[in-house]
């Protein structure tokens, strides 16, 4: 039995990292396409995607999901401002906090370069019984749960520091 789940493991490990290479090529592509560092256009499409799930990202935020320290994402929202892709707003009640917001073209370049893709997801995924999707909905965060607990352990690579000897 642990043999089964072991062999499905890397069965479903192997399929999610060629998909992680086909999402970071799809990228690297977009990336291009605006003209873009790949980090830059990373971070266009993880504000983009946190505004249109309604939950906007602060720069802290960002820092945290494209593993940037808060002064290269500092440089980083400053190049993307500029060149129009982003706006930094401040809407909360403590006017300390900064929201990101795409630019009002980047959701438009996004849907053009994307929706093609969106078009051959949406068919793959057609045949599918929306209850097995849903299953697989929950899978997948499962997965990013257990991912997500484990790197946030200590790395077993990095040496102690010198007052923990």
């Amino acid at each position: 039995m642990a043999d089964d789940v072991a062999a499905r493991r890397e069965r479903l490990m192997e399929g999610l990292r060629i998909y992680g290479g086909h999402y970071a090529e799809l990228s690297r592509r977009f990336a291009a396409w605006l003209g873009l560092h790949s980090t830059d256009a990373t971070a266009v499409l993880e504000i983009a995607a946190a505004e249109e799930r309604g939950t906007p990202l602060s720069p802290a935020r960002l820092s945290e999901r494209i593993s940037l320290s808060t002064g290269a994402t500092t440089a980083l929202l400053n190049r993307l401002e500029a060149a129009g892709h982003i706006t930094r707003t401040r809407e909360h009640s403590d006017r300390r906090v900064v929201t990101l917001r795409g630019g009002p073209h980047i959701q438009e370049r996004a849907d053009e370069f994307f929706g093609p893709l969106a078009g051959r997801l949406d068919a793959t995924m057609s045949p599918y019984p929306p209850r097995l999707l849903e299953q697989f909905e929950r899978f997948v965060t499962d997965l990013n749960a257990a991912m997500d607990t484990h790197l946030a352990e200590p790395d077993p690579a990095t040496p102690p520091k010198r007052d923990e000897l």
